[in-house]
């Protein structure tokens, strides 16, 4: 970790991933660099904690950051708490030279899955001149990556409207069009007409959570995504189908595509983030490309 924060910028870096169980006990933790913050999340509870809050304390204060944050997920509420230095007055992640807008204190998710980047780079290079449709669209990170790739229009979905919010936010930060990007505030299991105006589309988003009380739970959902990309599609086009759960592997998504929509035709897996590592690709984030009509 620490050989990892030796030269860094502002980009938003995976320093230790423990996640993936790639580092044995240290599976409850993951540290951040996010431009001037370094944050830390705590999944689970540890005898080690103490002297883990003091190193990377300590981590903080020589290595030029102005803040370090620790989260502690497994706590109610998932608190975030500032224990070193002040936090910018622009909270602002950077990826790829693209700006994000930030909350490090008030939600259990700051605003940007940095799991998630290797999908916006296949957005933004895939983009270009196609409308877009990004479901669960969240803060619209897939969003600002298709603009700044230049799609002609995005459709963004998600329930939260405050989340839909700091998606409009983003894309002012970036000093896009904002005339090439609709927000809604919808159920999308219960809004295909709506969502259908906007279209066909030729690249279509979808990257649910595994599991949202009272909303979405994949094992019985996501074949209802996929059932409508029929009459969501144009003739030719580029669906990334994306899930984040231990639980379902990459079989799963292939066989929904199979059995509801086999005009799709499976392209590949997008590779994960080399520092997410994970000792079972199945149980990390899958990011599935499928096609349907010629590119």
């Amino acid at each position: 970790m620490i050989a990892n924060s030796t030269n860094r910028t502002e980009e938003y870096t995976r320093l230790f991933h423990g996640r993936g169980n790639h580092y044995g006990a240290w599976n409850f933790l993951t540290v951040d660099s996010i431009g001037a913050v370094l944050y830390a999340a705590f999944y689970a509870a540890s005898e080690e904690e103490k002297t883990l809050v003091a190193m990377l304390s300590e981590l903080a204060a020589g290595g030029s950051w102005q803040a370090f944050v620790l989260q502690r997920r497994y706590l109610q509420g998932a608190p975030s708490e500032l224990l070193f230095g002040e936090l910018p007055q622009e909270q602002i992640g950077v990826e790829d030279g693209l700006k994000y807008r930030l909350n490090f204190l008030a939600n259990q998710n700051i605003g940007l899955f940095p799991d998630m980047k290797n999908g916006r780079r296949f957005v933004r290079e895939n983009a270009r001149g196609k409308k877009v449709l990004n479901l669960f669209s969240y803060t619209c990170a897939f969003s600002v990556a298709a603009v700044a790739g230049g799609a002609e229009s995005v459709v963004n979905v998600d329930m939260s409207k405050s989340a839909l919010t700091t998606g409009r936010e983003n894309h002012r930060i970036n000093e896009f069009d904002g005339k090439r990007s609709q927000y809604l505030p919808y159920n999308i299991l219960k809004s295909w007409s709506r969502i259908r105006k906007a279209g066909p589309y030729e690249m279509i988003i979808i990257d649910p959570p595994s599991f949202q009380k009272g909303s979405f739970a994949a094992t019985k959902d996501y074949e209802k995504i996929i059932r409508r990309l029929g009459e969501l599609a144009a003739e030719k086009c580029t669906v990334l189908s994306a899930l984040n759960s231990p639980e379902l592997g990459t079989a799963f998504i292939k066989t929904l595509f199979k059995e509801n929509a086999p005009e799709f035709a499976f392209v590949k897996r997008l590779d994960n983030m080399e520092s997410f590592p994970s000792d079972d690709d199945e149980r990390s984030l899958k990011n599935l490309i499928f096609q349907k009509g010629e590119v």
